[in-house]
C-alpha cells in the first residue's frame, strides 16, 4: 500500500514539475519583450490550445497511391515459366500509404512534404484540417535532403510562417505535428535534443534537429513548429528498433528546406554545384599531427586539380571553421551547406592556415558533365550505364587512377533502388579499386554476401551496399 502511494505522489510531483516548467517558459517569452504563444486559459492553467488552433490548419495530411513490385517468386526469374503462364515482364501491386505536409505559400498552393512519402507515387491527394480534398501535383523533389514540394489548387489555404532554424538552441521546446500511423492529425511536443545530426544516411545532405517530441511512421513531412508558432523544421526519421517513437526524432532544419524547395519552385530541382575539395574532421588526434589547437573545424585532405577551390588558393591540410560566417564543426555540416549553394554564387570560407585565420572567396562551379557522354550497361546491376574513365583527363587525375562514371540509370530499376545516380564515380568494390567495366562486373560476380560499392559524387566519397 504504501509502495502504491509513493508512486502516486511521484507522478504528482512530476506533474508539477512540468507545469512549472511550462510557466516558467511563458515567464521567458514575455522577459523577451515578445508575446507569449502559450497563455493562461481561463482555469488559470497554462495551455498550447490557442498556438495549436493557429498552426494546425496549415499542417495536412497526404495520401499515396503508388506501384511497387511484389515479393519476387524465383520461377519469376524463369523466362519460359513467365511466357507458359503468359505473366507480364514487371508484375506489380498497388500500395496506399499516409504521410503529411505543410502549406508555405498559400497563394501559390506549395506544400512542402518528405521524399520518400511521395516516391514513386501514382496519385497524391492532400487533406486539409477542415476535410477539404485536392489532388496534388509533383513540382520537384530532392533525394538528398528528402525534401519534395507539391502543388494544389485551392482556395482559402492557411500557411505557416517560416522560421529561422539557425537562431535553435538544444533546450528550446517544440512541438510536432502530423498524422501518425494514418489515424489524423496529432500534436507533441518536446525539447530541441541535439542539433547538427547526420549519418542516417550515407548519401544525403544532412544537418537534422533532434528532438524527443513524439514522431512515429506517418509524421514524416509534417511540421516541427517553436513557440512563436514558427516552422523551424520538417519531421522525417526516427530512430527506434519497432519503427516506433522512443523520444529520438529528426527534423531537416527550416532553413536548408527554404533553401531546397526555392530551387525547386524555380527549376523543378536542385541545381547543386562543385568546389572541389575531399575533406575530413577535424579530430583530436588530427589537430595534435597538425600541430594546431584547434577544436572544432574541417580538414581539407585533396584539392583537385583545376577546381574552384584550386583556383581560390584552398590547399590541402587547410582547416575550414566558418562558411559565410556560419561556424563548422563537422565535414557533414560543411557538405550539408555547400550541397545548399546554387552554382554560380560565391561563398566566404574563413580557413585556418599556419597559426592565422584567413578569408577565401570561391565561386561554385557546374559539376563535371561526364555523365553526358553514352554509356555501357552493366549486366550485374539493371538499369545502370556506365563510361569508362580517360588516362590524363581531369577525372583520371583527381582519383589518381581509373574508374567508373554513371552516365544514365532507368527509373524504377534495381539500380535507381540501390541509389546510384547519374554523374556517380565509381571507384572500388569492397575497398578493391576497379579502373575498368570489366573489372567492375568481376569484383561484382564475385562477392558474397553482398558489395559495398564505393564512389564519389560531387565533392564527397559515398559507400552503397549492395545485398
Amino acid at each position: 500500500m504504501m509502495r502504491d502511494l509513493r508512486i502516486a505522489d511521484r507522478g504528482s510531483t512530476h506533474g508539477l514539475r512540468c507545469a512549472l516548467a511550462a510557466l516558467l517558459v511563458f515567464v521567458s517569452v514575455a522577459a523577451h519583450g515578445a508575446e507569449p504563444k502559450v497563455p493562461v486559459d481561463a482555469r488559470g492553467l497554462p495551455t498550447l490550445a490557442p498556438l495549436v488552433n493557429e498552426v494546425t490548419p496549415a499542417v495536412v495530411n497526404i495520401s499515396v497511391v503508388s506501384r511497387a513490385a511484389p515479393e519476387e517468386n524465383p520461377l519469376f526469374r524463369d523466362p519460359f515459366f513467365r511466357r507458359f503462364f503468359n505473366l507480364p515482364d514487371k508484375p506489380q501491386r498497388q500500395e496506399q500509404s499516409a504521410g503529411s505536409g505543410v502549406i508555405v505559400d498559400a497563394r501559390r498552393g506549395y506544400v512542402i512534404t518528405n521524399h520518400h512519402v511521395i516516391r514513386n507515387a501514382e496519385q497524391v491527394l492532400v487533406t486539409l484540417k477542415d476535410r477539404r480534398q485536392f489532388p496534388a501535383k509533383l513540382v520537384g523533389t530532392d533525394p538528398g535532403t528528402d525534401i519534395a514540394v507539391l502543388q494544389i489548387e485551392a482556395e482559402g489555404l492557411s500557411a505557416i510562417r517560416i522560421g529561422d532554424s539557425d537562431t535553435l538552441q538544444v533546450g528550446d521546446y517544440v512541438i510536432a505535428i502530423g498524422n501518425p500511423f494514418g489515424i489524423g492529425q496529432t500534436v507533441t511536443s518536446g525539447i530541441v535534443s541535439a542539433l547538427g545530426r547526420s549519418g542516417l544516411s550515407p548519401e544525403g545532405y544532412e544537418d537534422f534537429i533532434q528532438t524527443d517530441a513524439s514522431i512515429n511512421p506517418g509524421n514524416s513531412g509534417g511540421a516541427l513548429v517553436n513557440l512563436r508558432g514558427e516552422l523551424i523544421g520538417i519531421n522525417t526519421a526516427i530512430l527506434g528498433a519497432a519503427g516506433g517513437n522512443i523520444g529520438i526524432g529528426f527534423a531537416v532544419p527550416s532553413n536548408m528546406m527554404r533553401a531546397v524547395s526555392n530551387q525547386i519552385a524555380r527549376f523543378g530541382e536542385v541545381r547543386r554545384g562543385r568546389l572541389g575539395i575531399e575533406m575530413e574532421d577535424l579530430t583530436p588526434a588530427l589537430a595534435k599531427k597538425l600541430g594546431i589547437a584547434l577544436q572544432d573545424g574541417v580538414v581539407i585532405t585533396n584539392v583537385q586539380p583545376g577546381s574552384p577551390a584550386e583556383k581560390a588558393g584552398l590547399r590541402a591540410r587547410d582547416v575550414v571553421v566558418a562558411l559565410n560566417g556560419r561556424p563548422m564543426r563537422t565535414a557533414s555540416e560543411l557538405r550539408a551547406r555547400l550541397g545548399l549553394t546554387p552554382v554560380g554564387e560565391e561563398i566566404d570560407l574563413q580557413v585556418h592556415r599556419e597559426g592565422a585565420t584567413r578569408s577565401i572567396r570561391a565561386t561554385i562551379a557546374p559539376p563535371q558533365d561526364a555523365a553526358s557522354l553514352e554509356g555501357r550497361a552493366v549486366p550485374q546491376m539493371p538499369g545502370m550505364s556506365v563510361v569508362e574513365i580517360e588516362k590524363g583527363s581531369l577525372l583520371y587525375q583527381r582519383l589518381r587512377g581509373g574508374g567508373l562514371v554513371v552516365s544514365a540509370v532507368e527509373e524504377q530499376s534495381r539500380a535507381a533502388h540501390a541509389g546510384f545516380r547519374p554523374g556517380d564515380i565509381i571507384y572500388a568494390v569492397n575497398r578493391r579499386r576497379v579502373q575498368t567495366l570489366s573489372e567492375f562486373q568481376k569484383a561484382l560476380g564475385g562477392a558474397q554476401g553482398g558489395s559495398a560499392i564505393s564512389l564519389v559524387r560531387g565533392d564527397f566519397n559515398i559507400t552503397i551496399i549492395i545485398r
